[in-house]
């Protein structure tokens, strides 16, 4: 999983999105309902009254309305009894209101069959205007019911997931899979659960509508009609509201904790790549557009359109008041009639003092609502942008200060996403880029040793040129593997390949640990370098002479040839350098004190020696006590005119042979020294005596074909006791 899940594990949000959505229907709708009721109240109670007044005996009933002619002369006789009873015409006549109500009821009894107006009853009251409405509400409520149970059986898998995660338990794979599949789909599947709801109550409301028998006045499937408008509005909120939130926390809160490291680094989003723009331009609808609708909505409703009256003559006082500073103007909506009565427009309206309450309360309701959603979908939109953008710049603050394991949770499908994924990917790049930089450099390590490139002051393999040199004082150690020609001839070509560099994997980490480096190879030689001291050079040569023996042992063991190797050891200062050509340039090593150390391996051979070093490195120990050690002779090798002191390290024996060189180290010194005086006969004893208690020193048995010569043939005159060695 991806390595951001060690953060603190969210809580997943399922019915409290689900219950905050239906709230916020309700209290969309709800307020809006109220003021339609306030707003119909005195046409509802004169409806009420009417109803209440033809609840009389059947036949008074029948008799009153034996022909349709009959409503006419009954709405007369109640008209001219309302004009006697006021002298003063009213603005808003209750009277002509009732008449209207009396005829529309009245005409629905003759003109619709089947419909049965008069209770057959005495006292049953008809039902009131509200019972669709409340049949509507009824129903949506159960569909709200069934939604919830559908979502929390959708959701429960989700919730189950955080628990365990917060809990630290195992969770099962077909959860997790479940899980993974649905969680990017989830705001739409949420959505689309509690949109079921909106679309099935929606549809049964407009199938009312669209039946006009269901109806038992205009009025009531006015107000049914005003109800299907502003909650299909407040549907659509609801569902935008249900989607943006979950779909907020799914990108902000959840997706890391389902997707792994890889997968997060690019957009996991099947869907059409979205725009910062679009967003915003939503965002502004949604905040702005749907809660002006609202108020629209409003405005129209807290308007009294004239015709509404049913009242065709005004005075000029009921023009005056209709009509304000503009009276003088009236006569261009009358069409030119300057009588004392004019007719009004009937698409003019007006706001009354209760009108102009309802418009205020929308007014200050969709405020709220604008407030409500710029709250939160600015919330979540300006946290969909800052939390990837403050995300990506946090890792690109770690990449530059070299930490380039480091990428960014992809987490929109917009111009963030994409520039988190081109950050991954370049990230991805730099990363490969620089390890390969790092191999490179590595690989180079192996051919050139980095302490070169600290000798020559570089910091890096491009800085070094043709002719860069130093000149410092080191200690060279040659090594090289005894008889190996012999050997080889033994072995194919690819044998011969593989056995050396089985044989110098167990000799370079040994040189590497005793803080040298290996300047070249040379076959089956290693010429090392020591720059701190001459004890590092011979630590690891006693070293190496105790992993040559693990070698053996290894090589034993499959039938291979075993092998021996020598040493040689001298102290001295060098030109460490860049020699070749612009075409091949190579670091080289070039001093005196190099060719002497390879001249002293050489001599490993004739003394039967594994490590032979010089009298300037024995000087250079800080502790010579601390090595057995033995002095050899006094030589002067092919290409030296001076002659060098030589000792052996017999630490880089095998044990029984260290033991017996340290049991006649002092009988062999004597001989040596009474060789060098010219003592023959005298270094001869000591040394078959010495070579009688140790058949492998070489050394002895060299000094004893030595002295039986002089003996034998003399001494010649310009022999000062140094050994000139011609053939290594």
């Amino acid at each position: 999983m991806a390595k951001r899940q060690t953060t603190r594990v969210p809580g997943f949000y399922g019915l409290r999105i689900y219950l905050s959505s239906t709230v916020l229907y309700y209290w969309l709708v709800m307020p809006f309902l109220l003021i339609l009721t306030i707003k119909y109240a005195p046409a509802l109670r004169q409806n009420a009254n009417f109803r209440n007044r033809t609840h009389i005996e059947t036949p008074v009933i029948d008799s009153l309305i034996p022909v349709k002619d009959s409503i006419d002369n009954i709405i007369k006789k109640l008209m001219a009894d309302s004009t006697a009873a006021n002298t003063v015409n009213p603005i808003f006549p209750d009277d002509s209101l009732l008449a209207d109500s009396v005829r529309e009821k009245m005409s629905v009894l003759i003109n619709e069959s089947g419909v049965n107006f008069v209770s057959d009853t005495p006292g049953q009251s008809i039902p009131d205007d509200g019972t669709q409405i409340g049949k509507a509400f009824n129903f949506l409520f159960n569909l709200f019911l069934i939604s919830f149970f559908g979502g929390f059986l959708f959701n429960l898998p989700f919730k189950r997931y955080f628990s365990k995660k917060r809990k630290n338990k195992q969770i099962p794979p077909k959860l997790h899979k479940f899980c993974k599949k649905f969680l990017l789909k989830s705001p739409l599947i949420n959505a689309g659960i509690l949109g079921f709801s909106f679309v099935v109550a929606h549809i049964n409301m407009l199938i009312i509508l669209l039946n006009d028998t269901i109806f038992q006045s205009g009025l009531e499937k006015s107000l049914f009609r005003h109800l299907f408008f502003i909650s299909l509005i407040a549907s659509v909120l609801s569902l935008l509201f249900v989607y943006f939130w979950e779909k907020h926390r799914v990108h902000i809160r959840y997706i890391e904790f389902f997707y792994t490291e890889e997968e997060l680094r690019k957009r996991i989003f099947k869907l059409k790549i979205g725009r910062i723009r679009n967003r915003m331009f939503l965002s502004s609808a949604m905040t702005t557009l749907l809660p002006l609708t609202i108020v629209i909505l409003y405005l129209f409703l807290s308007v009294t359109y004239v015709s509404d009256l049913d009242y065709k003559n005004f005075t000029e006082n009921q023009r005056s008041i209709l009509y304000g500073d503009y009276t003088m103007f009236s006569d261009i909506f009358s069409n030119g009639d300057t009588s004392a009565e004019l007719n009004i427009p009937s698409w003019l309206f007006y706001i009354n003092a209760i009108n102009s309450f309802f418009m205020f309360i929308g007014i200050y309701s969709s405020i709220f609502i604008a407030f409500i959603y710029i709250l939160f979908l600015v919330k979540w939109t300006t946290q969909d942008i800052v939390h990837p953008v403050k995300e990506l710049l946090e890792n690109m603050r770690k990449t530059g200060s070299g930490e380039l394991d480091n990428y960014g949770v992809v987490r929109t499908n917009d111009e963030i996403g994409e520039l988190t994924e081109g950050y991954n990917d370049m990230t991805r790049k730099i990363g490969d880029y620089i390890g390969n930089i790092s191999k490179m450099t590595e690989a180079y390590s192996y051919f050139v040793p980095k302490q070169f490139l600290d000798f020559l002051g570089k910091e890096s393999y491009v800085d070094i040129r043709l002719g860069d040199q130093v000149e410092k004082e080191m200690t060279v150690l040659f090594s090289d593997i005894r008889s190996f020609t012999e050997i080889s001839e033994t072995m194919t070509p690819k044998e011969n390949f593989d056995f050396i560099n089985y044989y110098l994997g167990y000799m370079e980490p040994v040189i590497r640990n005793n803080n040298g480096f290996i300047d070249k190879y040379i076959g089956d030689s290693i010429m090392a370098l020591f720059s701190d001291n001459a004890e590092d050079a011979i630590n690891s040569s006693i070293e190496m002479r105790i992993k040559l023996s693990q070698f053996n042992q290894v090589m034993d063991q499959f039938s291979k040839p075993t092998i021996n190797s020598g040493i040689g050891i001298h102290s001295g200062r060098l030109m460490l350098g860049v020699v070749g050509g612009e075409g091949r340039m190579e670091g080289t090593v070039i001093s005196d004190a190099v060719n002497l150390a390879a001249r002293l391996e050489g001599l490993t051979k004739l003394y039967g020696s594994s490590i032979i070093i010089s009298q300037d490195t024995l000087i250079k120990l800080n502790n010579p006590a601390q090595y057995n050690y033995r002095f050899l002779d006094i030589v002067k090798v092919k290409g030296k005119q001076d002659a060098v002191y030589i000792f052996e390290i017999i630490d880089g024996d095998p044990d029984d042979i260290r033991q017996l060189k340290m049991k006649t180290k002092t009988d062999f010194a004597n001989g040596v020294n009474s060789y060098k005086l010219g003592n023959f006969q005298d270094a001869l004893k000591t040394f078959k005596h010495v070579y009688k208690l140790n058949q492998h020193d070489v050394t002895a048995h060299l000094y004893i074909t030595r002295c039986e010569k002089f003996i034998k043939d003399g001494v010649p005159k310009d022999w000062d006791g140094i050994e000139t060695i011609q053939w290594n």
